[in-house]
């Protein structure tokens, strides 16, 4: 059976978290992401190719002054009684993959969404989950609305279900490993949102 077990943080950047207006594109910095320990397993040297394998943390550029606006903001799913931890964990900073730091939902597709509180540009998201374990993540969708319900002007900026079994259309993203780096998804959206939801992916112990 599988089961969505996700870090609890999810980091969502913006270069309005001070109510200032975006820079210049050509004005940008590299973006501070405080990684995780690694997980007690060490990454096998040999692995499936079809799937992306992190072993470095991609640079994340945006302008100055760029905030993780995720920051314990409110966060609701389709699973409001997860199986371990509480929702509130998922937006708390901790990242370790540890007792008392992970959340795990129940089984079947199921989704996270995040109030920023407000109409923000998305310069990337940055995600992780269970990296204990040696684990592969497919049917992971990232989305952004600038309406709670997502039913109009909802944009996918990642989404790495092949088969369309979610339901959210067919991905074009690979499939990737799980490991202290994290999923960092530097696809800027193209208009302002004041939510991001993720269907959560299941997974596979390799």
């Amino acid at each position: 059976m599988k089961h969505a077990m996700i870090i609890a943080a999810i980091l969502l950047t913006t270069a309005h978290a001070n109510g200032q207006t975006a820079r210049p594109a050509g004005d940008l910095a590299p973006v501070e992401i405080t990684l995780p320990k690694p997980g007690t397993v060490p990454t096998p040297k040999k692995h499936d190719n079809s799937y992306e394998l992190p072993t470095t943390r991609p640079v994340l550029m945006a302008p100055p002054r760029t905030a993780n606006l995720a920051l314990k903001r409110p966060v609701t799913s389709s699973d409001s009684q997860p199986i371990i931890g509480e929702l509130a964990m998922i937006t708390d900073g901790d990242k370790e993959p540890q007792s008392g730091s992970i959340v795990e939902l129940g089984p079947s597709p199921q989704w996270v969404q995040i109030d920023l509180g407000r109409s923000c540009t998305i310069y990337g998201v940055a995600i992780w989950h269970n990296h204990s374990r040696f684990r592969s993540y497919k049917d992971v969708i990232l989305q952004v609305c600038d309406e709670p319900d997502f039913i109009n002007g909802v944009q996918t900026i990642f989404n790495n279900d092949k088969d369309g079994s979610a339901g959210l259309g067919w991905g074009k993203d690979r499939e990737y490993m799980e490991t202290h780096f994290g999923k960092l998804v530097q696809k800027p959206a193209s208009r302002p949102a004041t939510s991001a939801s993720g269907a959560t992916a299941t997974r596979r112990t390799t």
